[in-house]
């Protein structure tokens, strides 16, 4: 049903490189160390040299790491159409979750509900839950209107075989794109302007309860549980009464939230997902999505089953891992939103290992494998299970298999029970059963500690249509304020006891062990050598201090060669994947933006969490689209409104590479000093340069994206201090 490309030159490419950049390397690093033999000849001050040599070896041993994921890629074909008759396979639970209507707006929720519904698989067999933390009623209605214009949008798709199942993205493309295959039929074009004026209809009152409706503010974190099976609503809409019963299970679901327990965010949201299914339709596969990520072609059920079923794979098989992809994706992505060298690049490497970790959203997963046995484990005793999973004799019975699927179960207290707040109080959810707790990244947790280091495997299906699109990140705040949580719950997990580092030595191949151990220390090599190669080694040109060998020294070449081979292997891989030569610039940018801040407030974030000095929060990414913000993202211009704790330490560290580089110019023209200071000189340029949208943004630009004056007055006088500081520590 699937086969599995090994990439032998890609492999021997990446080998071969990993070989010669490591010897390389090996110079380098021997030339800073031999310096401490002979520094007291040369007059060099030793701290600066100590801190650059620091930084090098973090850098050294970051990409060492991360070269675990390109040792052996794989891509995967499918072949659904080898799978069994339909009435063969196993059902589906769909589980989305959404928290705060003002930032997740109900009808873009709606159309990934109603795009779920729609996948190409036996109605009977797939059941989509939403868990709706923010308690709004708005989301609730919003499910009721899906539920009514589905039954008209579910048979249009099949009978016509509509990819998009999103109809927001659907009626929103041009024709050429959408792919139809009927449109010079008329009964075809007439059906579609029937089903559009339905889907203006929904999204019109859909609008109004959001007008108009309660969106839970006052009541996010003090409701009680509510849960309901949508079903048919007493308006007629003359449709066939089998279509209308054609119709795939709908379920919302809000767990009771009280101030004085702790919510767990995500995680928490989901296990009760999990408990509630359990009991409802127990299906033995989960589709997990984020809220904005609707289905972009329904056959991906099928193409997951074609692991899922293969009878060699599915014994030691977890889940199977899509890429999250955009639809909003502008050619000039600034922000790196599509997170190409993840999804493109390391993906498929450590599919050639054990596989990929969870990914939040866009995987099918075995529900067996949340429940915490290890493979080869069966366990009989309902005693223990009650202490491990709860007293819910329904749920008990859904583990060993022995329950019967009923729907009336939501009108019962057994089901309140499964979402209420205190359920997990004594049990082992959220440590050893289901999602994870204690880390905000609960994907990568429960993927590392939950499946991997028990076990299972994962694998990773990329096929050429995107399987799911969600909304990119298009303006700088959300962007930074995104990889800010991201970088405190990874480097959380790195000073947790099960951390990667530590954790895993022993139950991981030791590539796969390098790609989870990769997220951890990535974050804090980056921000200590960015912070470090764009402060000191300018601080050190003012001065007219070499760090780095002479323009005729032997090593000079040895600084060339490293610097070039990384830079090229970073454009080859852009290049391969499909990008431009520009997505190489923007992605070069952003890593050094991200590394000098986001990298250094989240790991600050994770230190204080362990000394107690802050408490775990969440943020959630708002996906609500500001017009002007937008068009800025879509000409690939920056919008500088954000905190001015990201402004500051950018605009700072660019002030001082733009002076460190002309006074560098200066004693080049003057002094004569290009061979002694050529590398500074051209590190502070290259700083410069590649940063040229924040000098853009402090000296030309009038409108409102543009870097406050308060900001550039603050980071000039950073950038004085640092200049003050590094005259009178480094002479």
């Amino acid at each position: 049903m699937h086969l599995c490309h090994v990439n032998k030159l890609t492999i021997f490419i990446n080998r071969t490189y990993t070989v010669i950049h490591s010897v390389a390397l090996s110079f380098l690093l021997y030339y800073r160390a031999s310096f401490f033999s002979f520094f007291h000849d040369t007059g060099t001050p030793i701290l600066p040299w100590l801190i650059v040599f620091a930084a090098e070896l973090a850098l050294s041993f970051e990409w060492l790491v991360t070269e675990a994921f390109r040792w052996r890629p794989v891509s995967r074909t499918v072949f659904p159409e080898r799978l069994p008759e339909d009435d063969k396979l196993p059902s589906v639970d769909v589980f989305i979750c959404t928290a705060d209507p003002e930032k997740e707006p109900v009808l873009q929720v709606m159309n990934t509900v109603i795009s779920a519904m729609t996948l190409d698989y036996p109605p009977e067999k797939l059941h989509v839950y939403l868990s709706d933390d923010g308690g709004a009623d708005v989301t609730l209605n919003g499910m009721r209107e899906a539920w009514t214009f589905a039954k008209r949008w579910i048979p249009f798709c099949k009978r016509y075989k509509i990819k998009c199942r999103s109809p927001k993205a659907y009626f929103s493309a041009a024709e050429d794109e959408n792919e139809d295959g009927n449109l010079g039929d008329t009964d075809f074009i007439q059906e579609r302007q029937i089903v559009q004026e339905n889907y203006e209809v929904f999204q019109e009152r859909v609008r109004e309860y959001a007008k108009h409706g309660d969106t839970g503010s006052s009541k996010r974190r003090d409701h009680s549980a509510v849960i309901e099976v949508i079903q048919e609503s007493s308006r007629n809409h003359g449709l066939e009464e089998n279509e209308a019963k054609n119709m795939p299970l709908l379920v919302y679901v809000s767990r009771e939230k009280r101030p004085s327990h702790a919510t767990h965010f995500k995680a928490g949201a989901l296990n009760v997902l999990l408990r509630v299914s359990g009991v409802l339709s127990n299906s033995p596969f989960i589709l997990g999505l984020d809220c904005d990520m609707y289905c972009n072609d329904p056959s991906s059920a099928r193409q997951a089953m074609c692991f899922l079923l293969d009878p060699k794979l599915s014994p030691s098989l977890a889940f199977v891992q899509f890429p999250q992809k955009f639809h909003n994706v502008s050619k000039k992505d600034i922000y790196d939103s599509q997170l190409r060298s993840i999804f493109s690049v390391q993906w498929q490497g450590v599919d050639g290992l054990q596989g990929p970790g969870v990914c939040g959203s866009g995987y099918y997963l075995k529900r067996l494998s949340l429940y915490g046995r290890s493979l080869n484990y069966d366990h009989k005793d309902v005693m223990e299970l009650r202490q491990s999973f709860g007293p819910s004799n329904e749920f008990v019975k859904s583990l060993l298999g022995n329950n019967k699927p009923d729907m009336k179960m939501a009108q019962l207290s057994e089901t309140q029970q499964l979402a209420s707040c205190t359920y997990e109080d004594g049990t082992k959810w959220g440590e050893q059963a289901g999602f994870l707790y204690a880390i905000v990244a609960e994907d990568y947790f429960t993927g590392f500690a939950s499946l991997h280091c028990k076990g299972w495997n994962s694998v990773y299906c990329d096929p050429k249509r995107a399987q799911f699109l969600g909304s990119g990140i298009t303006n700088l705040n959300e962007y930074l304020v995104h990889v800010r949580r991201w970088t405190s719950g990874v480097v959380d997990i790195a000073f947790s006891k099960y951390s990667p580092l530590i954790y895993g030595i022993s139950k991981l191949s030791f590539l796969q062990y390098m790609c989870y151990a990769s997220p951890l220390i990535s974050p804090i090599c980056q921000f200590f050598s960015l912070w470090c190669l764009a402060t000191i080694p300018q601080l050190c040109l003012l001065n007219g201090i070499s760090l780095y060998p002479e323009v005729s020294s032997s090593y000079f070449w040895i600084f060339t060669f490293v610097f070039l081979s990384i830079v090229s292997r970073h454009l080859y891989e852009v290049i391969t994947t499909g990008a431009s030569l520009r997505n190489w610039i923007y992605e070069q940018r952003i890593w050094m933006m991200t590394a000098v801040t986001c990298h250094l407030y989240g790991s600050l974030d994770a230190f204080m969490k362990k000394l107690g000095l802050s408490e775990v929060s969440f943020t959630l990414t708002n996906k609500v689209d500001d017009d002007e913000q937008l068009k800025s993202y879509n000409a690939g211009v920056f919008d500088f409104q954000t905190s001015a704790v990201f402004l500051v330490p950018l605009a700072s560290l660019v002030i001082l590479n733009m002076a460190s580089f002309c006074v560098g110019i200066a004693r080049v023209v003057f002094l004569g000093e290009l061979e002694k200071l050529f590398i500074q000189v051209f590190i502070a340029f290259y700083v410069v340069v590649l940063n040229y949208p924040i000098i853009e943004g402090m000296l030309i630009r009038k409108d409102n994206g543009r870097i406050p004056p308060s900001v550039i007055v603050l980071s000039a006088t950073a950038s004085i201090i640092f200049c003050l500081l590094g005259s009178i520590i480094f002479m």
